[in-house]
């Protein structure tokens, strides 16, 4: 079974976010990288963009195939991870310390519409 975290929110379309504070750091998890293998490429969007609940925020590409990445919650991009610009593998050796983008979060109830750990473990059966 891939790894779960608890203490992060976790969307349908297998992206995280860790909330500290204000912020949400989002990434994919360690399901949606085993699902698409070797991760190649990582399409980010750029600091001070917005990002909406539910839609797509950019991509990631894998020798497999390529997959939208969807934004959990809404806010403004204040950091992409840069290290993915070189080494996009590194989501492959650890998905959930290899965020993707860091975000501040515009509205924190949007958190309640996202499963816990628990939940996430079922919804990946």
């Amino acid at each position: 079974m891939a790894k779960v975290i608890e203490g992060l929110y976790y969307a349908e379309s297998h992206e995280y976010v860790r909330v500290e504070g204000e912020y949400g750091y989002i990434g994919i998890t360690d399901y949606a990288q085993d699902q698409l293998g070797n991760v190649v490429y990582v399409d980010m969007p750029e600091v001070d963009d917005e990002v909406t609940a539910g839609e797509e925020f950019g991509a990631v590409e894998s020798v497999k195939a390529a997959s939208d990445l969807f934004s959990p919650v809404s806010g403004t991009v204040i950091e992409v991870n840069e290290a993915l610009e070189d080494e996009p593998e590194l989501i492959n050796k650890d998905a959930f310390a290899n965020w993707i983008i860091k975000v501040e979060l515009a509205d924190k109830s949007e958190l309640d519409n996202l499963m816990d750990a628990k939940a996430y473990e079922e919804h990946c059966k």
